[in-house]
């Protein structure tokens, strides 16, 4: 390619990218009433700034092509700092390793953009070989925290290339920008995900929201839990409390983890999470909400039944396909929740709702009952009120 093509082709690498970045997001026509779904994802490998992925030098890259490829862009800590909406994504680069970084919004919904250099996180004496799937904490202590999951080989297994420790990693800022690394949460579980600092402290201590695992893949006997520190500089739990465990026969029976920090309601905790469920095509992941009490927040209080957001369409297809995940919601001073969600370990959307819609949804949503029976008379019951209804208040419609 001569160099007048290269900067023609390169003129259209950054019209393509300033097209997509600058494109208004638009609500899905139709909604369950609880949150509204977007038309297009928000963050995506496409999204990517052109000088993450090339060379641009003429000289020693003619043919302007891709070096550094960028895979995907999911499971993204969030949060709202100095009037900006914030997204701190999980990007994949063609290597498979995975790292940190900041894009922004200026409502939350639309013109997300990367900034332009990645996060470089610092790292302990024994570092990681991946990082990925940060919860982002505004602690009361005045810092930002960012929990993650820091992966590396499982070196009492050398013969199996797939064999990793998977272990909770500690950061913290006061801007996104420079990060403070601390020592990685210790507990007497052999491995730790989804690991997700509380907003506040309880009883003078520092609560993390944990997920103990006896192997990488594998939780055995486990569920989201709950433990107690005293410092984030040296973390360190000595017991866990079980908050919500994993069930037979539910969304949540073969896993289930924390995602974001939960938000603070007059009635309780508002919690997000995901919840793992084998099917014949493979393990699915969705997400689903539950509350627990302001003051004692291991304990659960309220446990709508089934899931709350599912793949749904395109979001079915990707990576690692029939997935929702979501690491990251903001509640903004209005009311209004972004709820920042990634499907099929592939790329990040949206969907808003109200903190006051959500609250009625946790407090109103019928528990499981627990077994097909019971299900189905619970929709009976439903189904026979609904029907009185329509009979005495809405006779011209048809059904």
């Amino acid at each position: 390619m001569d160099k007048n093509n290269f900067d023609i082709r390169l003129n259209q690498l950054f019209e393509e990218y300033n097209v997509l970045i600058n494109r208004q997001n638009v609500p899905q026509q139709s909604g369950n009433g609880i949150f509204e779904r977007y038309e297009y994802p928000v963050l995506t490998r496409n999204h990517a700034p052109v000088f993450w992925l090339y060379d641009l030098n003429y000289d020693t890259n003619p043919h302007l092509m891709t070096r550094l490829g960028i895979n995907t862009t999911f499971n993204a800590g969030a949060i709202k700092l100095n009037g900006k909406y914030y997204m701190i994504a999980r990007v994949e680069g063609f290597d498979v390793k995975s790292f940190f970084a900041v894009a922004e919004s200026p409502d939350g919904i639309n013109y997300w953009k990367f900034w332009d250099r990645p996060i470089v996180m610092p790292v302990t004496e024994d570092p990681e070989k991946n990082v990925y799937d940060i919860r982002l904490t505004r602690h009361e202590d005045g810092w930002i925290y960012g929990l993650f999951c820091a992966e590396r080989k499982d070196q009492s297994n050398p013969e199996d290339s797939s064999a990793a420790l998977a272990s909770c990693g500690i950061a913290r800022t006061k801007d996104l920008k420079s990060w403070e690394r601390l020592s990685d949460l210790k507990s007497s579980a052999l491995q730790q995900r989804n690991c997700v600092l509380h907003p506040e402290f309880v009883n003078g201590k520092y609560m993390i929201y944990t997920r103990p695992q006896k192997s990488f893949i594998e939780t055995g006997d486990s569920g989201i839990c709950a433990g107690f520190t005293y410092s984030m500089e040296e973390a360190s739990v000595e017991h866990e409390i079980m908050v919500d465990p994993r069930m037979y026969h539910t969304v949540k029976e073969v896993k289930n983890g924390q995602g974001p920090a939960p938000l603070k309601t007059p009635v309780g905790w508002l919690h997000l999470a995901h919840g793992v469920r084998r099917t014949a095509a493979g393990l699915r992941y969705t997400l689903y909400l539950f509350l627990t009490d302001l003051h004692e927040p291991w304990r659960v209080s309220k446990r709508p039944g089934g899931h709350f957001i599912e793949p749904l369409g395109d979001e079915r297809i990707g990576d690692v396909s029939n997935v929702t995940f979501s690491n990251g919601w903001i509640l903004d001073d209005n009311g209004t929740v972004f709820i920042y969600y990634a499907s099929s370990d592939t790329r990040m959307h949206v969907a808003s709702t109200t903190i006051e819609k959500l609250v009625d949804y946790v407090l109103n949503t019928p528990e499981d009952p627990g077994r097909t029976q019971l299900c189905a008379a619970q929709r009976d019951d439903l189904i026979l009120q609904n029907l009185e209804i329509l009979k005495e208040q809405y006779p011209n419609i048809r059904y």
